[in-house]
């Protein structure tokens, strides 16, 4: 008999009494209840409970019989009121039940490996092994639609807002500068190579220079970066680029796309968006994507502390640095040995060592209170706004190395605090335009090569490169960077200095982007843009912890497929036909 589904098993509801239905799908369990089989039986829109009744009908009892769980089947029954003792209020079809009187079974299933139910707890890599059973459990089921949700919501927001969404090339060329590509060779011209897009920079860009004015695609992308445990080789991004635009007007854009993903998604209003420097997030916080969620900034104590006896101190900004204290509420109950691993921290994160003091009724409670004349003990209590049993923390090195340690730790001690239920959006803008390796010797970009530096900065290029700030911009919600992007260079003077500093010799330069030079010579319009990690976005909008639990099939914190077995070998006959060998 042929079965055509006339509903799901998670739709039918009271007012469907007495229909006649047609269900498919999987066995979650069954129970023996003598004469009487309860199964029940799960879709992708939910659950209900089936009955197969021995004395309606016995060949359908056997048979139910030997349903066993994740089987498939189908079957045609008669919706049933459910008698109120046996109502289920925590199951949406809980007042119903079906009366079957056919059934088949369409396939057979061998134990699964774990439940599939939420909440299991089964080791990641076992989950990723079966990922197809994983991805049966109602939770799992939720997130690819939380994922689809999302997706549609911002292609129908960016149509509403004027975009046009333009698929760029998968195989491109290699370029310099950020990740490794993943090479792909071409069969056709031995040693030549495309490489899969770590974003579609370029061709954005050019997109730009063709008159689009705006542009987005929901772009798959490829890094082969050092492996990382929330990092994934290949992502998701929404990547979005607009002509005759200046920052405030991407940021209105970006504010308007999120606020409708907010309301339909979270059915709330998005929060406010604040804006911080670079410079104001470090010295405040200590990283570059602060989590607004609770207090404990850093405060600058140099001053105080420079009239001190403390030569730790003294000296630290004798040299130029800086002494910072962070405030750590009810921290004077911590012990000793804590305090001695928050110390073994700082100094594995670049500081030399980590001063402390305990607020007690009496005063300060710390191995360097006798430095301190009373006076300069209360102006530092005022300035970090210490209280009784606070514990006070010091870093005292250069700015950057201070700010970063005490970051660190203010983000490992901030998790023991209550945060404030409201997500906290923040726009980071005014980033260093390069950062300078002392090991190699020469410039990098802070974000990538084509973006531009301020207007005001212009004159410090030569002069000053490390002194000029960048037109880019990052997006932040609560601590995790979800978008970054800039104004992009679109003249070619601007971009060829760019390269020079960044030690990309003319001819390297032609070689790698002439298309991109020339492009500029024919009536570059002036533009921006951004691009968000859409799996990290959803990551947060379903307040899951890892990215790997939000995409259908992603990789291990290792880079491999433990379902397909990828990457693997290929046959000698393959390398053979793209004249490549492999070095033993």
């Amino acid at each position: 008999m042929e079965f055509q589904r006339t509903h799901g098993c998670g739709e039918l509801r009271l007012e469907d009494e007495n229909k006649s239905v047609t269900l498919a799908g999987w066995v979650k369990r069954t129970r023996d209840h003598g004469k009487l089989i309860f199964v029940d039986l799960r879709d992708r829109s939910g659950f209900v409970q089936v009955v197969a009744d021995y004395d309606r009908d016995r060949s359908i009892f056997e048979m139910a019989e030997s349903l066993r769980s994740e089987y498939v089947i189908a079957l045609r029954g008669t919706v049933n009121r459910r008698s109120s003792d046996t109502v289920n209020p925590n199951l949406k079809t809980g007042e119903v039940e079906i009366r079957v009187d056919e059934l088949q079974v369409l396939n057979e299933s061998k134990t699964p490996p774990f439940y599939i139910e939420d909440g299991i707890n089964v080791d990641e890599n076992i989950r990723l092994r079966y990922r197809y059973l994983d991805l049966r459990r109602p939770e799992m089921l939720e997130r690819l639609k939380l994922r689809h949700n999302t997706i549609k919501t911002i292609r129908d927001n960016l149509d509403e807002q004027g975009f046009v969404e333009v698929e760029t090339p998968v195989l491109t060329r290699s370029t310099p500068e950020g990740a490794r590509d993943y090479l792909v060779p071409f069969r056709h011209q031995p040693g030549s190579f495309f490489a899969l897009p770590q974003s579609p920079q370029l061709f954005k860009q050019l997109l730009m220079v063709s008159g689009l004015e705006r542009y987005f695609q929901i772009a798959r992308c490829f890094r082969d970066e050092d492996l990382r445990a929330d990092r994934q080789p290949e992502f998701t991004q929404v990547d979005m680029e607009v002509s005759f635009a200046d920052r405030g007007k991407i940021f209105q854009i970006v504010e308007t796309m999120l606020g409708q993903v907010w309301e339909r998604i979270k059915g709330e209003k998005i929060p406010s968006f604040d804006c911080l420097t670079y410079y104001d997030a470090m010295n405040r916080f200590g990283v570059d994507k602060p989590d607004l969620r609770f207090g404990m900034e850093l405060i600058d104590i140099s001053e105080p502390a420079a009239q001190s006896e403390f030569r730790v101190f003294t000296q630290s900004v004798e040299k130029e640095g800086v002494v910072k204290g962070l405030r750590v509420p009810g921290g004077g109950s911590y012990s000793r040995k804590q305090i001695d691993d928050l110390t073994l921290k700082a100094q594995e994160l670049g500081a030399s060592g980590l001063a402390w003091v305990v607020i007690t009724s009496e005063g300060w409670k710390s191995p360097i209170a006798k430095f301190f004349t009373p006076g300069l003990m209360e102006e530092i209590g005022k300035k970090v706004g210490a209280e009784e049993n606070d514990l006070l923390l010091f870093v005292a090195e250069d700015w950057e190395t201070t700010c970063h340690v005490l970051g660190q730790l203010r983000l490992i001690l901030g998790k023991e605090l209550e945060f404030e239920e409201e997500s906290k959006f923040v726009w980071v803008i005014d980033f260093p335009l390069l950062e300078y390796n002392s090991e190699d010797k020469r410039y990098y970009s802070m974000h990538h090569p084509f973006t531009a530096p301020l207007e005001e900065d212009m004159p410090k290029l030569d002069e000053a490169p490390l002194k000029v700030r960048a037109q880019a911009y990052d997006l932040v919600l609560d601590g995790v960077e979800i978008g970054g992007g800039s104004i992009r260079i679109s003249q070619r003077n601007i971009q060829e200095k760019m390269f020079s500093l960044l030690g990309i010799n003319p001819d390297e330069a032609q070689e790698k982007f002439g298309f991109l030079l020339e492009a500029f010579e024919y009536g570059a319009p002036p533009h921006g843009g951004i691009a968000f990690g859409l799996d990290r976005l959803i990551m947060l909008l379903a307040g899951d912890q890892s990215i790997r639990d939000i995409i259908p099939f992603p990789k291990t914190a290792g880079g491999n497929c433990l379902m397909t077995g990828a990457p693997s070998p290929v046959a000698p006959s393959q390398l053979k036909e793209l004249k490549i060998k492999i070095d033993e």
